[in-house]
């Protein structure tokens, strides 16, 4: 996916930049900020909309969203057309897939652009806001797409819950380069939640915690925070489970809709 970010402060400069260290973006800057080298910088953000809108697969803005609608309304065609586009404050607390979510690609832009920021993705696609249940996976190194496969299956398996019900697997920082969990997320069609690791250290959230795990990844636990901090309201279904150097763990997510 070809992607540019687009902001217009210094605080979306610093977003911009943090997702530039682990994505590869292209980076535009409002001409106001002083632009660091390789930043474009541009004067009117409609203007820059209208000569990016097809040139990008994928178009992250950090700024406001009424600003984002405003600029892309006019280009709006089709959903089997349109670039995916991603919403992101400038505190980086919510990433939101704003168009062409699925036929697109926003719901996956808008993961991992919160995987890299710490943000929450925002994912309103009736088809996948449905799925409530989170994967929590722990695994040591080297671990193969095979073995993290057969653990998670196994673990649904053993509660009679259903793949079609997973919305996310979720995974500590730690743990994001894992070739084989990588792998097993993209085998399974399921999208991989990255939660950044003070998140899991200052959590208050109830979770077993593992000399291990501490010893070797300097993190109380990683399944069962993972699996809670992945969503919202969330409770866990099934604690931290061993599966041959793999850890897995289930929360539901607890929404009034679903229930």
């Amino acid at each position: 996916m070809t992607t540019a970010v687009i902001t217009f402060s210094p605080q979306g400069l610093k977003v911009m930049q943090r997702i530039a260290a682990h994505m590869a973006v292209d980076q535009y800057l409002h001409q106001a900020i002083a632009a660091p080298p390789g930043v474009m910088p541009f004067e009117r953000v409609v203007a820059l909309t209208g000569e990016i809108f097809s040139r990008y697969d994928g178009l992250v803005y950090v700024a406001p969203c009424g600003v984002v609608v405003r600029a892309i309304a006019p280009l709006v065609d089709s959903k089997l057309r349109d670039p995916a586009v991603v919403c992101l404050d400038v505190g980086a607390r919510h990433a939101m897939s704003v168009l062409s979510g699925h036929e697109g690609g926003a719901n996956d832009l808008a993961i991992a652009v919160a995987n890299v920021t710490g943000a929450e993705p925002v994912i309103s696609t009736t088809t996948e806001a449905v799925k409530d249940l989170i994967v929590g996976i722990g695994c040591r190194k080297g671990k193969s797409a095979a073995d993290i496969f057969n653990a998670v299956t196994t673990a649904l398996a053993g509660l009679d819950l259903p793949l079609e019900r997973v919305r996310f697997l979720a995974t500590a920082d730690v743990k994001a380069e894992e070739a084989g969990l990588l792998e097993a997320a993209a085998q399974l069609n399921i999208p991989l939640r990255v939660i950044d690791s003070d998140l899991i250290r200052h959590s208050t959230r109830p979770f077993g915690h593992s000399e291990f795990v501490a010893s070797h990844v300097q993190l109380p636990a990683v399944s069962e925070p993972a699996a809670l901090l992945a969503g919202r309201r969330t409770s866990l279904l099934l604690q931290k489970t061993a599966f041959n150097g793999i850890t897995i763990a289930i929360a539901r997510e607890n929404c009034p809709s679903l229930a």
